[in-house]
Protein backbone atom coordinates (compact mmCIF):
# COMPACT_ATOMS: atom_id res chain seq x y z
CA UNK A 1 0.00 0.00 0.00
CA UNK A 2 1.07 3.35 -0.64
CA UNK A 3 1.38 6.03 2.49
CA UNK A 4 -1.56 8.00 0.72
CA UNK A 5 -3.77 5.40 0.84
CA UNK A 6 -2.86 4.32 4.22
CA UNK A 7 -2.76 7.89 5.10
CA UNK A 8 -6.60 7.80 4.31
CA UNK A 9 -6.89 4.69 5.75
CA UNK A 10 -5.52 6.42 9.28
CA UNK A 11 -7.89 9.10 8.92
CA UNK A 12 -11.01 7.20 8.12
CA UNK A 13 -10.57 5.36 11.48
CA UNK A 14 -9.70 8.59 13.51
CA UNK A 15 -13.08 10.11 12.06
CA UNK A 16 -15.45 6.86 12.68
CA UNK A 17 -15.88 7.63 16.33
CA UNK A 18 -16.59 11.76 15.52
CA UNK A 19 -19.10 10.27 12.84
CA UNK A 20 -20.83 8.36 15.47
CA UNK A 21 -20.68 10.83 18.09
CA UNK A 22 -22.47 13.20 15.43
CA UNK A 23 -25.30 10.24 14.94
CA UNK A 24 -25.82 10.15 18.59
CA UNK A 25 -26.69 14.04 18.70
CA UNK A 26 -28.43 13.84 15.91
CA UNK A 27 -30.62 10.59 17.58
CA UNK A 28 -30.64 12.64 21.11
CA UNK A 29 -31.94 15.89 19.39
CA UNK A 30 -34.63 14.00 17.55
CA UNK A 31 -35.63 12.68 20.86
CA UNK A 32 -35.25 15.56 23.02
CA UNK A 33 -37.78 17.52 19.81
CA UNK A 34 -40.47 15.03 19.88
CA UNK A 35 -40.13 15.10 24.14
CA UNK A 36 -41.06 18.81 23.78
CA UNK A 37 -43.75 18.15 21.02
CA UNK A 38 -45.30 16.13 23.42
CA UNK A 39 -44.65 17.93 26.52
CA UNK A 40 -46.62 20.63 24.45
CA UNK A 41 -49.35 18.54 24.00
CA UNK A 42 -49.43 17.25 27.20
CA UNK A 43 -49.40 21.29 28.52
CA UNK A 44 -52.64 21.85 26.26
CA UNK A 45 -54.85 18.86 27.00
CA UNK A 46 -54.31 19.98 31.02
CA UNK A 47 -55.30 23.50 30.21
CA UNK A 48 -58.15 22.09 28.05
CA UNK A 49 -58.89 19.70 31.08
CA UNK A 50 -58.68 22.40 33.93
CA UNK A 51 -60.94 24.90 32.05
CA UNK A 52 -63.46 21.89 31.89
CA UNK A 53 -63.34 21.37 35.34
CA UNK A 54 -63.74 25.30 36.14
CA UNK A 55 -67.17 25.36 33.57
CA UNK A 56 -67.89 21.67 35.68
CA UNK A 57 -67.34 23.41 39.03
CA UNK A 58 -68.82 26.59 38.14
CA UNK A 59 -72.11 25.39 36.73
CA UNK A 60 -72.47 23.12 39.54
CA UNK A 61 -72.06 25.94 42.33
CA UNK A 62 -74.61 27.67 40.47
CA UNK A 63 -77.20 25.12 40.28
CA UNK A 64 -76.69 24.60 43.93
CA UNK A 65 -77.02 28.20 44.57
CA UNK A 66 -80.22 28.30 42.64
CA UNK A 67 -81.53 25.12 44.50
CA UNK A 68 -80.96 26.91 48.02
CA UNK A 69 -82.08 30.12 47.14
CA UNK A 70 -85.33 28.57 45.74
CA UNK A 71 -85.60 26.88 49.28
CA UNK A 72 -84.61 29.59 50.96
CA UNK A 73 -87.83 31.29 49.41
CA UNK A 74 -89.71 28.49 50.90
CA UNK A 75 -88.27 29.04 54.32
CA UNK A 76 -88.53 33.07 54.17
CA UNK A 77 -92.49 32.28 53.35
CA UNK A 78 -92.38 29.95 56.91
CA UNK A 79 -90.07 32.78 58.66
CA UNK A 80 -92.39 35.40 57.28
CA UNK A 81 -95.68 33.66 58.36
CA UNK A 82 -93.79 32.68 61.92
CA UNK A 83 -92.69 36.79 62.35
CA UNK A 84 -96.63 37.78 61.47
CA UNK A 85 -97.86 35.64 64.06
CA UNK A 86 -95.70 36.11 66.56
CA UNK A 87 -96.03 39.02 69.71
CA UNK A 88 -92.40 38.85 70.47
CA UNK A 89 -89.27 37.78 68.51
CA UNK A 90 -86.27 36.00 70.30
CA UNK A 91 -83.66 34.98 67.78
CA UNK A 92 -80.60 33.06 68.41
CA UNK A 93 -78.04 34.77 66.17
CA UNK A 94 -76.28 32.19 65.23
CA UNK A 95 -79.01 30.11 64.37
CA UNK A 96 -79.51 32.70 61.51
CA UNK A 97 -78.52 32.60 58.35
CA UNK A 98 -77.23 36.40 57.48
CA UNK A 99 -79.88 36.98 55.01
CA UNK A 100 -82.59 35.71 57.55
CA UNK A 101 -80.62 38.05 60.38
CA UNK A 102 -82.05 40.87 58.19
CA UNK A 103 -85.31 39.83 57.40
CA UNK A 104 -85.82 39.42 60.77
CA UNK A 105 -84.45 42.96 62.24
CA UNK A 106 -86.15 44.80 59.29
CA UNK A 107 -90.15 42.85 60.13
CA UNK A 108 -89.46 43.66 63.83
CA UNK A 109 -88.71 47.52 62.74
CA UNK A 110 -91.66 47.80 60.12
CA UNK A 111 -93.95 46.01 62.37
CA UNK A 112 -92.70 47.66 65.85
CA UNK A 113 -92.77 44.27 66.98
CA UNK A 114 -90.60 44.10 69.98
CA UNK A 115 -87.23 42.08 68.26
CA UNK A 116 -84.19 39.97 70.91
CA UNK A 117 -81.65 38.83 69.27
CA UNK A 118 -79.24 36.52 71.56
CA UNK A 119 -75.80 35.19 71.09
CA UNK A 120 -76.09 32.27 73.35
CA UNK A 121 -78.85 29.87 73.77
CA UNK A 122 -78.34 30.04 78.00
CA UNK A 123 -80.15 33.70 77.47
CA UNK A 124 -83.22 31.57 75.54
CA UNK A 125 -83.39 29.49 78.69
CA UNK A 126 -83.65 32.59 81.46
CA UNK A 127 -86.33 33.52 78.94
CA UNK A 128 -88.19 30.19 79.27
CA UNK A 129 -87.69 29.68 83.16
CA UNK A 130 -89.16 32.87 83.31
CA UNK A 131 -92.62 32.57 80.71
CA UNK A 132 -92.69 28.80 82.82
CA UNK A 133 -92.86 30.61 86.47
CA UNK A 134 -95.27 33.32 84.99
CA UNK A 135 -97.96 30.42 84.30
CA UNK A 136 -98.14 29.05 87.56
Amino acid sequence: MTDDVELRLQAAELLLPWRRLGAAQQRCSEVISAQHRRIQQLEAELLRTRAAVMVRTTALAWARQQGVAAVGEGDSAALEESLVAADLVICQTGCLSHGDYWRVRDHCRRTGKTCVMVDQPEALRIVRLQREAARC
